[in-house]
């Protein structure tokens, strides 16, 4: 048995992207935005998400300036970090990613929260200046926000993509609410995940390279 269809991948993208220009109206956007909103939706498929993104004037900008300048990129999970793509990075941006750290399950534990959540604590001495990526837990957003306000660590960019039912719609509300005065862009509602943060990522590092 033998299906018919597209094995080139230049010919794979070029009609992806054919097909998504077509069916997204990207005229809501600005110009330096396209990139951005083409891999996030091609990361899932979805181009009713669309009208759901929120962003903040200078995200990209901020992040484009940040990753150029060799800032970090702090991960809320290790398939986050896997999501990336190394080469398109223009900095040689170290990768973070402290969940699995050998000191978050106790911090969690004296905390008394999600270990995701304690890892942010683990995040401190590199948050100023990074460009953080969450595509995970909701607590990892809320506990940044809290880690923001309480050590005015000002990160130069947040993508902000946490899933779920319980708190994600929450969590990145209270980010585009936060008057922090941060950079950032999230997804209203429940939708998100690492591969949709990861795509963020790479479409500011490299575009649709």
């Amino acid at each position: 048995m033998q299906y018919d269809y597209i094995k080139d991948p230049k010919a794979i993208y070029a009609k992806s992207f054919e097909t998504l220009r077509a069916e997204v109206d990207f005229s809501t956007f600005p110009n330096n935005m396209h990139m951005v909103i083409t891999r996030l939706i091609h990361s899932c498929g979805m181009v009713e998400i669309a009208q759901e993104i929120a962003y903040s004037k200078g995200f990209i900008d901020s992040a484009q300036q940040a990753l150029n300048q060799g800032a970090p990129i702090l991960c809320d999970c290790e398939m986050v970090k896997s999501g990336i793509i190394k080469r398109l990075l223009p900095g040689n941006n170290q990768l973070i990613c402290t969940l699995n750290d050998a000191a978050t399950p106790s911090l969690a534990q004296e905390q008394q929260t999600t270990r995701s959540a304690a890892a942010v604590n683990l995040w401190q001495p590199e948050l100023a200046g990074a460009v953080v990526v969450i595509g995970n837990a909701p607590t990892v957003l809320f506990r940044l926000l809290e880690t923001i306000a309480e050590t005015d660590l000002k990160p130069a960019a947040i993508i902000g993509f946490p899933v779920g039912f319980v708190g994600a719609a929450e969590s990145k509300q209270a980010l585009i609410d936060a008057n922090l005065d941060l950079e950032y862009i999230t997804i209203r509602g429940r939708k998100g995940g690492s591969a949709m943060a990861s795509a963020v990522l790479n479409a500011v590092a490299g575009g649709l390279g």
